[in-house]
C-alpha cells in the first residue's frame, strides 16, 4: 500500500507562490503516475497537472498552464506542485494522487491512492 502527505499550502495573495510537496511511502514513487487535484467549496473536484514516472510528460488544465509546474524527485519519493501568479480562483483543497495507469492519470476516478489534501487560501 502507499501513503500520500501533502505540504505546503497555507495564504498567500493574489500575485504570490507557493511549493506543494507530496511525500510518498510504501513502495517507490518510480511506479506511479502522479497527479495533482483541487475541490473548492461547492464545486466538484478537478484534475490541475499530472506528470509520467520519468517526468517527460506533463498535463495542465487551462487555467493553470503557464503559472502552475508539476515536477518529481522518484529518489526522493516526492512529488512538487509550484504554483505562481495565484489567483483567488485558485483557492482549494489540494490533494495529490497517484495512479498505476497512464491513461487515467487526469481523471479523478482513475486514482490508486489519494493524499488527504492541502489547504491553499488566495487572497485579493
Amino acid at each position: 500500500q502507499v501513503q500520500l502527505v501533502e505540504s505546503g499550502g497555507g495564504l498567500v495573495q493574489a500575485g504570490g507562490s507557493l511549493r506543494l510537496s507530496c511525500a510518498a511511502s510504501g513502495r517507490t514513487l518510480s511506479s506511479y503516475y502522479m497527479s495533482w487535484f483541487r475541490q473548492s467549496p461547492g464545486k466538484e473536484r478537478e484534475f490541475v497537472a499530472g506528470i509520467s514516472r520519468t517526468a517527460d510528460i506533463q498535463y495542465y488544465v487551462d487555467s493553470v498552464k503557464g503559472r502552475f509546474t508539476i515536477s518529481r524527485d522518484n529518489t526522493k519519493n516526492t512529488v512538487y506542485l509550484q504554483m505562481n501568479s495565484l489567483k483567488p480562483e485558485d483557492t482549494a483543497v489540494y490533494y495529490c494522487a497517484a495512479t498505476f495507469t497512464f491513461g487515467r492519470m487526469r481523471s479523478v476516478g482513475g486514482m490508486d491512492y489519494w493524499g488527504k489534501g492541502t489547504l491553499v487560501t488566495v487572497s485579493s
